[in-house]
């Protein structure tokens, strides 16, 4: 899979918002909405286009129309806080969900949740996931939409690790990611470092 690396001041100004520990959970979630937004806009750039004619008032000119809209598919939940920017930009997408999932231990993935069909049948897709630590659960949704013939597969994340990039980079699976930022690495138990924290609690609260 080929990685794209988006480098834009705006990103780097709204990913510290979502690193500072002190960043109350709405801010979080607004940020991350940005975020998305910029990414995907940056994802969407060579997306196929219907030339059409276009009335203005004073005259007809060329327009343009999307061939069709991209199957979006957010890794619950974190990948939920994503959802919201990629639509604001596709409001004519369908939504699919994959949960996905590390044992703690042995850092390995499993879906848990996977409302795709069967056959998607050529439709392109793009896979929401905020952080991509070690690779693995996104690897696994990837394969999962690849087995369900997916046409072009676009990932897109805010913030990976060098060891997540690699795996997703190595992996055979075809398509693009496009990543905001990429950090130090990971620590003993697998989460990104500096990172941001656990994404899914900074959204939507953590209650012991």
């Amino acid at each position: 899979m080929k990685v794209e690396i988006v480098n834009h001041n705006l990103i780097l100004e709204r990913l510290s918002t979502l690193r500072n520990a002190e960043t109350s959970n709405k801010a979080f979630r607004q940020n991350l909405h940005d975020l998305s937004t910029f990414l995907i806009y940056e994802a969407m750039r060579n997306v196929a286009l219907d030339k059409q004619i276009v009335e203005t008032p004073l005259t007809s000119t060329d327009g343009w129309a999307l061939t069709s809209s991209p199957i979006l598919v957010p890794i619950v939940r974190a990948g939920l806080g994503m959802l919201d920017g990629a639509l604001n930009l596709l409001p004519n997408s369908d939504v699919c969900f994959l949960g996905a999932r590390r044992d703690e231990e042995t850092f390995h993935p499993e879906i848990y949740m996977n409302t795709l069909p069967d056959d998607v049948d050529g439709a392109d897709v793009i896979v929401l996931d905020p952080m991509l630590a070690t690779g693995g659960s996104l690897l696994h949704a990837l394969r999962v939409i690849a087995a369900s013939g997916a046409g072009t597969i676009t990932a897109v994340s805010v913030l990976a690790s060098p060891e997540g990039v690699s795996a997703i980079e190595s992996s055979g699976v075809d398509g693009q990611l496009f990543v905001g930022f990429v950090d130090d690495g990971l620590n003993d138990s697998a989460f990104i470092v500096p990172g941001l924290g656990d994404a899914g609690d900074r959204q939507f609260g953590k209650i012991n």
